[in-house]
């Protein structure tokens, strides 16, 4: 058992009491609205009961037109309170749902990963439907205080006219609330459940889409759609048992609801019979069971909808309060361009150690092409400083001490699956809107002829993930960025893989002349990079164990012809 002292709070909770400390003063207004509607609505049948009570006693046209004044009041409060009530709390979870979704888009896109066991699609669903779950909460507090106004109205009102009927409201709305505050908890964890696994479905349709024309190449779509229909059956089934839950929680509210109003109408009959109350504390009550059932279901089903928001944030905190996955220092890279690996085990690197010196366009030739991810990964900061063994120095400074800004500013690493958004082509050459080096980029990775294929030229409109576009113009089009973005250091991976021989000299010439006098290096197979590159580095079981032109290796080195030559 947990000491109290010693237990940690909930990041969730702690989520839910931001939402509501800063949205106090909408939540106030709110309140008071809704409370004055839910009261005005009570007080329909109380008047109904006066006006009958009043018309038969003094039988006046004064007196129904005092009535007849007195409802469209009341009708009157009814109308703008709920509309104005609403409007202000609608607002306020609009605005408070945006200012999550922005939150965890920022922690998604900080510079430092997050240590977060998340995929991107369950990333998106978690700013997107458990935002807006959590920000439920602004609604939920007012439209549940609201709901006790009335029935407090409701049990004050029938108390006055016999405390048995007082009575039997309170003693009620407690037994209902206490019977759904248990149902309320098996929804927030089937609720938790469902979204993780709606998540995971996302996750993976994302997966597929990305990966669509490869599994089509080699026959896989059929495998991967059986993953997905898997994936998407399990949700599917947690999504009903969600639905099965809150029906049952629903029907169980409404008939205790029922029950309770039906209660209440029999024993005022009653009491009306035995004399106890008048005819028109009759009409009161029997108008008060009624229209009590609303603020009733709003009352009983507040608890369904606060264990929901709670489970939302408590998935929003996995995002929110993970620990970057490093922690970086505060220098920056003298200026030069140096790039240095020294010693560097990770994955199948078993020391790797080269320099490529400031200016000079140097290419690795990989044997294996895992190590040439897991070097593109460690240059990339895809992997934590501490989490690998040697350094990694960048300008002369190692990359743990440079704070990540820097290290973007200074290093590109360009993958080879270099993602393209929906847009323009402009705006995936140049996300930051300079424009200074984009026709040079254009040119020199040979993109000028899906430029000039279509009428809009640069400013063709591309779909999400590159849809529209063949593999090569993707990774033409990811080079183009990568080039215009003019880095001191660029490090490309695989840049040409996926076009023609032709191509691939002109790519390799353009991106040398381009590049003169800025320090580049390419891991590649290509022969034509490895051809245009200053010296080659050969990568082989984790260590560089050649260094030479690539004619030179060529000309000596069998291993390297086997691996390199087509």
């Amino acid at each position: 058992m947990k000491n109290p002292d010693t237990e940690q709070p909930r990041p969730g909770a702690a989520i839910l009491r931001t939402a509501l400390r800063r949205n106090v003063g909408a939540m106030i207004a709110g309140t008071v609205l809704m409370g004055l509607y839910q009261a005005a609505e009570t007080a329909f049948p109380i008047a109904l009961g006066l006006i009958v009570e009043h018309t038969m006693q003094d039988r006046s046209l004064g007196s129904l037109a005092i009535s007849i004044g007195s409802l469209a009041v009341i009708i009157t409060t009814v109308s703008l309170s709920w509309r104005f009530g609403m409007r202000v709390l609608q607002k306020a979870n609009t605005t408070e749902a945006h200012r999550w979704r922005v939150r965890v888009a920022a922690c998604g896109l900080q510079p430092v990963a997050r240590d977060v066991d998340l995929r991107s699609g369950e990333i998106l669903t978690i700013a997107t439907e458990d935002a807006d779950q959590t920000a439920d909460i602004i609604e939920v507090v007012p439209l549940l205080i609201s709901s006790l106004v009335a029935v407090a109205v409701a049990a004050v009102a029938l108390g006055l006219a016999d405390l048995r009927l007082g009575l039997l409201v309170i003693v009620g709305t407690v037994a209902i609330l206490s019977v759904l505050a248990v149902m309320s908890k098996r929804i927030g964890a089937s609720t938790k459940e469902q979204q993780a696994r709606v998540a995971r479905a996302g996750a993976k349709v994302a997966d597929l889409i990305i990966g669509l024309r490869p599994l089509h190449g080699f026959g896989g779509n059929h495998a991967a759609f059986g993953s997905y229909r898997r994936v998407s059956t399990d949700a599917k089934r947690q999504a009903i048992t969600v639905a099965r839950v809150n029906g049952v929680y629903a029907g169980t509210a409404l008939a205790l609801n029922a029950v309770l109003a039906a209660a209440v109408s029999l024993t005022a009959g009653w009491l009306a019979f035995e004399g106890r109350i008048t005819i028109g504390e009759l009409v009161m009550a029997v108008g008060l069971a009624q229209f009590i059932m609303e603020p009733l279901k709003m009352f009983s089903e507040m608890p369904k909808y606060v264990m929901i928001a709670r489970a939302s944030a408590e998935r929003m905190a996995l995002v929110l309060t993970a620990p970057p996955v490093t922690t970086p220092g505060p220098e920056r890279p003298e200026p030069g361009g140096e790039l240095a690996v020294v010693g560097v085990r990770h994955g199948t690197l078993q020391g790797a150690t080269f320099t490529v010196t400031a200016g000079e366009f140097v290419a690795v030739a990989a044997y294996q092409p895992r190590a040439a991810a897991d070097l593109a990964a460690v240059l990339a900061v895809n992997v934590a400083p501490h989490a690998y063994e040697g350094v990694v120095r960048v300008g002369g400074r190692e990359i743990a001490e440079l704070s990540i800004e820097s290290v973007r500013e200074h290093l590109l690493v360009n993958p080879y699956d270099g993602e393209i958004f929906a847009g323009t082509l402009r705006t995936n050459i140049d996300p930051s809107g300079t424009g200074r080096t984009i026709e040079a980029a254009v040119e020199a990775s040979m993109l000028t002829d899906v430029v000039a294929l279509h009428r809009e030229g640069l400013d063709y409109a591309i779909r999400d993930r590159g849809a529209n576009l063949s593999g090569g113009q993707r990774q033409r089009l990811s080079l183009a960025r990568a080039l215009a973005a003019d880095a001191d250091v660029l490090v490309l991976h695989d840049p040409t893989t996926a076009v023609d021989a032709v191509t691939e000299q002109l790519i390799a010439r353009n991106v040398v002349k381009l590049r003169k006098g800025r320090t580049t290096l390419v891991l590649t197979s290509s022969p034509a990079l490895l051809d245009a590159a200053d010296r080659v580095l050969v990568l082989d079981e984790g260590v560089i164990t050649a260094e030479d032109t690539h004619r030179n290796l060529l000309a000596g080195d069998e291993a390297y012809c086997r691996a390199v030559a087509r």
